[in-house]
């Protein structure tokens, strides 16, 4: 038997608590819906509703028919949000769902095709480079600020402990090489190990495959070396 906003009438049963929009409830089952939370915290159906996650997981929407088990360890904590909202470049915009990619920041910011997209993260995390296929999670406590850096820039990199002058955002496999090997062009039957470190925070150091590009970064380092085979 339940009461009017959809909770279970108290039968000697243990209350478990739980939190809605920072306000705390009980509730006498282990399990509670979606719909259960909306009655009970007077939640709008058109709002959304989130369950908070502990970093590095991303909170988690709950729909009607989700259940949510409020017998694990801590007090699950509720929120929702009307719209969710993110800037670009100081301006302001809204969204409708949990998460965002950058081909979508891209879209509704009206950003260049080339354009690089960054997310501001607070210090001392560095900020992240998002990708068109990367999604962002707008439903975090605090709004996401992002920034663009135009196509054309032009930044220092280090092949081989050399300083090298680079125009552009991205850099191929056979540009790092031929810096590092003028002659490469001539013996492209050479083969050649490409290394690099201080990259873009999402990935700072790792390896470029022959035929592939990578965005660069100021202060990036290249490390080549000719591998001997052919």
């Amino acid at each position: 038997m339940k009461d009017e906003k959809g909770a279970p009438d108290a039968q000697n049963k243990p209350s478990l608590p739980l939190i809605i929009n920072d306000k705390k409830f009980d509730w006498l089952e282990q399990y509670i819906t979606g719909e259960q939370l909306r009655k009970i915290g007077s939640i709008a159906s058109d709002d959304r509703l989130y369950l908070r996650i502990e970093e590095p997981w991303f909170d988690e929407l709950i729909l009607s028919d989700t259940k949510v088990n409020l017998a694990r360890q801590g007090i699950e904590n509720f929120y929702s949000t009307e719209k969710l909202v993110f800037t670009v470049n100081g301006k302001s915009f809204e969204w409708t769902e949990q998460f965002i990619t950058g081909k979508e920041i891209r879209k509704i910011a009206g950003i260049d095709a080339d354009d690089l997209i960054y997310l501001d993260n607070e210090r001392p995390y560095l900020d992240n480079l998002i990708e068109d296929n990367e999604k962002v999670d707008l439903a975090r406590p605090t709004i996401e600020h992002f920034y663009t850096v135009p196509v054309g820039f032009k930044v220092t990199i280090y092949v081989n402990s050399t300083p090298f002058e680079f125009k552009g955002n991205r850099i191929t496999y056979a540009e790092v090489v031929t810096l590092g090997f003028p002659d490469f062009p001539q013996h492209p039957e050479r083969t050649y190990a490409v290394t690099y470190k201080k990259g873009h925070s999402n990935k700072p150091e790792g390896i470029l495959a022959p035929g592939a590009s990578i965005k660069v970064k100021d202060g990036m380092q290249f490390t080549v070396k000719h591998t001997g085979q052919s």
